[in-house]
């Protein structure tokens, strides 16, 4: 079966020169990415006061700013520990999937450093986005044939995808919940742009229920270690905070970002539903957390984040495809964060 693209000419552009050079501009945005301390900075701009009214909106304390001192030396000591493990290859990832106009340069960032010497993109990739839809499973999976983009067809992994469903039951062939969902469509011509002779596996999750969650991110992580010397990269898809006000957002996605920081599966769960943190992929991000964590990963890094407020009228392409209501929108915003988990 070859699924047809169902957001081309609206979240990135529908003709293949274009769409590659949007791509490359997006890449070439990321590539000028800050350092993890100043992504992360970025993501806690958030006055002090504006924390603690979210805190009281939702019921929880939210931390103060750091001294100067203080940051400078978590700072220092960040950067000492990035540059000791930087080589190391990346198990999972986080992307967002608004329009690129919107937040293409946070997801160029994320492939940028994935393709960054000696660093390369896996030719098997499992790709989990969220369901926004409601016709589908919970655990939707496509298990052969091939997804169209403007750059061609992109092939899907079938052993792999055959593979994933033996090792998880919950997961249920469905090309209805895949048929209008953009959430893995725009992660496509990246990875047809970076690494051309790729095969995926495409994962629409629908639920959030943590069980299940949980159980197919351990099916991912056993499916994944059986390949062996055959890497397989774990892409998880999703923006964060929605519809508030800009730092608002800011400040509630940080509270997220900590959690995944600290690869805390659970953590996470917990502070979106508890903070009212309304993140559309928390449940992709868990699943992918918690195979990351099987596989043996140790840390966590921002690359980088930004609200969809953070987009400006120099950007030739518009999609409206990211929830804000106009551009540079500071009252009703989108947070994405892009994060690559080791």
């Amino acid at each position: 079966m070859i699924r047809q693209p169902a957001v081309a000419g609206r979240f990135y552009p529908s003709d293949a020169r274009e769409l590659e050079n949007s791509v490359r501009d997006c890449l070439a945005s990321g590539a000028k990415s800050p350092a993890s301390a100043q992504a992360r900075a970025s993501a806690e701009s958030a006055t002090d006061q504006t924390r603690a009214e979210v805190g009281a909106r939702v019921g929880t304390k939210v931390a103060a700013e750091k001294s100067p001192e203080a940051s400078a030396k978590a700072g220092a000591e960040n950067a000492r520990v990035l540059a000791s493990t930087d080589n190391a290859r990346a198990i999972a990832c986080l992307v967002p999937h608004a329009g690129y106009i919107y937040s293409g340069a946070v997801a160029g960032a994320v492939f940028a450093r994935l393709v960054t010497p000696p660093s390369t993109i896996p030719r098997r990739v499992i790709i989990l986005g969220p369901r926004h839809r409601p016709p589908g499973a919970e655990l939707a999976i496509q298990s052969d044939g091939a997804w169209q983009t403007p750059l061609g067809l992109a092939p899907i992994d079938s052993a792999l995808a055959c593979a994933v469903m033996a090792a998880c039951p919950s997961l249920k062939e469905d090309e209805v919940a895949h048929r209008r969902e953009h959430s893995i469509e725009v992660e496509v011509p990246f990875l047809q742009v970076l690494a051309g002779n790729f095969k995926f596996v495409p994962i629409a999750v629908g639920t959030l229920n943590f069980d299940k969650l949980t159980a197919l991110g351990d099916a991912l992580a056993k499916v994944i270690s059986a390949a062996g010397s055959e890497p397989v990269l774990l892409i998880a898809s999703s923006d964060l905070n929605h519809h508030e006000p800009d730092d608002v957002t800011r400040a509630k996605d940080r509270l997220a970002i900590d959690q995944m920081l600290a690869l805390d599966p659970r953590g996470l769960y917990d502070a979106v539903r508890r903070e009212g943190i309304t993140m559309c992929g928390v449940g992709p991000a868990v699943a992918a957390i918690t195979a990351a964590r099987e596989l043996g990963a140790t840390r966590a890094e921002l690359i980088r984040y930004a609200t969809s407020a953070d987009a400006t009228r120099a950007d030739a392409f518009r999609a409206d495809a990211s929830g804000a209501d106009a551009f540079g929108e500071r009252d009703s915003v989108v947070g994405y964060a892009g994060m690559i988990f080791k």
